[in-house]
Formats: structure tokens, C-alpha cells, sequence
């Protein structure tokens, strides 16, 4: 492969690294006080998840989050920053790349009809599929540094 200024794997890297400061953004701008404490965060999904469309999301987020805010509160906003934090430092990249597609997912799902969100979830999930089978873990990482995966 060809490429100009780095290996072809250092450009994986640059992508997977750059995913993971973007998750690390979306951690670092939430309102952990709001999320936390007056449940805004899982108060908004529970509106989006009310109107939407599908009755597979509105009875899915009935079922799995309704019940424990708070807890999906937590989950949420930690599952960003362990994301983040394992694809710039190139820790569990596979489980966070899968990790993260998943997470991109589900928020492109439940925001369907916001098109400013879809962007950026379906771009990330994108990059994570490319970061996950072109094994981006190769170069710059503590996996490979380790010798996982």
C-alpha cells in the first residue's frame, strides 16, 4: 500500500486515534452534573424513545433503561470516556472499536429522526469498521506494544 508521509498502519492509528478523541469530546461536553444528578441526559432519550416511530425502540427503552435511569445515566457517559480512552491508547482496541459501533448503533436508532446526529453516528460507526478490520491496533498501541490481539 501506498501512502504519502506515513505507513499505511501509522494512517489506521491516526483514524483510530482520532476516533477516540472524538469520544473522548463527547464525554468531556456532557453535563455530568445534569446527568447525574437530575437526569437530563436519560430525560431527553425518554422523550426521543417516546415518539419515535418504531415500536420496537419506544418498547425496547420501556423495558431496558425506564427502569434504571440513573444506572444507564452512569453507563452512558463512562462507556464514552473508557471508549475514548481505549482507542487512543490503543487498550482492548477491538473490544472498543466493537464497543463503540455498537454504541453509534444504538444512538442512530434511537435519533433516527434527527439528521444533525445522524452524521456523526453513522461516520463513527464507519470508522470503527474500518479501525476494526483493517486492525488498526498494529501501530501505536499498547496491544501490540503487549502483544494482544
Amino acid at each position: 500500500m501506498d501512502a504519502i508521509g506515513l505507513s499505511g498502519a501509522e494512517w489506521l492509528a491516526v483514524l483510530r486515534i482520532g476516533l477516540g478523541l472524538w469520544w473522548l469530546e463527547s464525554w468531556r461536553h456532557k453535563d455530568k452534573k445534569g446527568w447525574f444528578e437530575r437526569g437530563t441526559g436519560i430525560a431527553w432519550a425518554a422523550d426521543v424513545a417516546g415518539k419515535h416511530r418504531w415500536n420496537a425502540v419506544r418498547s425496547g427503552f420501556d423495558v431496558v433503561v425506564a427502569p434504571r435511569p440513573r444506572t444507564m445515566a452512569y453507563l452512558v457517559v463512562y462507556a464514552e470516556l473508557a471508549l475514548g480512552l481505549g482507542l487512543v491508547l490503543g487498550l482492548l482496541t477491538p473490544v472498543a472499536l466493537v464497543g463503540g459501533l455498537l454504541l453509534n448503533l444504538l444512538y442512530l436508532t434511537l435519533m433516527i429522526h434527527d439528521w444533525a446526529e445522524q452524521g456523526q453516528n453513522a461516520m463513527m460507526a464507519l470508522i470503527s469498521l474500518v479501525a476494526l478490520f483493517a486492525m488498526s491496533w498494529q501501530t501505536w498501541s499498547l496491544d501490540h506494544a503487549i502483544g494482544l490481539f
